[in-house]
């Protein structure tokens, strides 16, 4: 999550008005869960690959170490298509292996281009736009909360592992699983204390359940807006001239 920030922060992108990102991401998102999964996850998967990293510029090693998570979730959930319960007890599933390999590529694709998104545009770019619009203030004002929340509880639980590992709790096994038994409580107290303790501030700041905060102008206009669905337009458009020459052979 930290790395995610750092790059849209720093990205060359950071001045394009997210309306016109959304719409280069939803685009790609788009072809790679329309399109059939072969040969339009893949493409789509390395369309948005050299779009983040050749037009965007993030960082290829925060792209991936950002992707990491979410691929191996999905590569562990995807397990499950190849074994079926019967009768008997458990057998591999006819074409398990083939509905597996779809699921896995389609959600590759998907990960990559919410990615594109979120590590080109910080969310305090996103959620005052948001909460302009009739009727999303309150899921905007939810959404900022929880950021908020999950940022305060990954700075704990970095500065708690550095007290530990100062304090060689990870010289071994046994000092280790100590030391994430620590953490996870200490970790369960902060939070709610900094729960209460923004709940506190909120209040003795008038909070009525909206925040008044300053959105920059950014510009809606201009080539980067008229080029943003090409990168979607291609891969929906390579893989119908792919489908198409694949079924007349």
């Amino acid at each position: 999550m930290l790395a995610i920030d750092v790059a849209a922060y720093r990205s060359p992108w950071r001045r394009r008005h997210p309306a016109a990102k959304a719409v280069l991401a939803g685009g790609l998102l788009l072809s790679a869960l329309l399109s059939p999964p072969w040969p339009g996850a893949p493409i789509t998967a390395v369309i948005t690959l050299v779009v983040a990293l050749g037009w965007a510029r993030v960082p290829p090693r925060a792209f991936l170490r950002s992707a990491r998570a979410p691929l191996a979730f999905i590569v562990t959930g995807s397990v499950t298509f190849l074994i079926s319960v019967d009768g008997p007890g458990l057998a591999w599933a006819p074409g398990g292996a083939v509905r597996a390999g779809e699921v896995i590529g389609r959600c590759v694709a998907a990960v990559f281009c919410q990615l594109l998104f979120a590590m080109t545009t910080p969310l305090a770019d996103v959620l005052p736009r948001i909460a302009r619009r009739p009727g999303l203030s309150g899921l905007a004002e939810v959404a900022g909360l929880v950021y908020r929340m999950l940022s305060v509880v990954l700075e704990t639980v970095n500065a708690i592992r550095r007290a530990q590992a100062d304090r060689l709790g990870t010289r071994s096994w046994r000092t280790q699983w100590r030391s994430v038994i620590g953490l996870a409580a200490q970790v369960f107290v902060l939070s709610f204390d900094r729960a209460r303790r923004l709940e506190a501030g909120l209040s003795d700041r008038g909070y009525t359940g909206s925040l008044a905060v300053s959105v920059e102008s950014l510009p809606l206009t201009g080539r980067f807006l008229a080029l943003a669905p090409l990168p979607g337009l291609v891969s929906a458009g390579l893989t119908l001239a792919l489908t198409s020459a694949c079924t007349v052979a």
